[in-house]
C-alpha cells in the first residue's frame, strides 16, 4: 500500500489533487493511504514552498499546480518519475 501525502491549506488545487489522485487509484486498483496535511510546520518540513505538494512514501514527488494524470498514474505505478515532474512550477520542490 502506498502512502500518499497532500500537503496544502485546504484551496481548490488541493482539494482537486486529492481527488485526481483517490479516483487514479481506484481506476488502476492500487491500494493507497492517502493524507491531507494542512499543517503549515509540516509541510514546510518537506521543503514545500508551492502547494499542493504531494509526497508518496516519503518522497516529495510534486509541488505547486495540479499535477497531470500522467504524473499521478507514475507515482501509482512506481515509476520515479522525478520530483515535480509534470508541474508548471518547479521552483521549490527540488533545490
Amino acid at each position: 500500500m502506498k502512502n500518499i501525502k497532500i500537503l496544502g491549506t485546504g484551496c481548490a488545487n488541493c482539494k482537486t489533487t486529492y481527488k485526481l489522485i483517490e479516483d487514479a487509484a481506484k481506476a488502476a486498483g492500487v491500494e493507497v493511504e492517502l493524507e491531507k496535511v494542512e499543517d503549515m510546520p509540516e509541510i514546510m518540513s518537506y521543503g514545500i514552498m508551492s502547494t499542493p505538494g504531494v509526497v508518496v512514501d516519503g518522497k516529495v514527488v510534486h509541488s505547486g499546480g495540479v499535477p497531470s494524470k500522467d504524473s499521478i498514474q507514475a507515482w501509482l505505478a512506481g515509476e520515479d518519475s522525478g520530483c515535480c515532474s509534470g508541474s508548471s512550477q518547479s521552483s521549490g520542490c527540488c533545490g
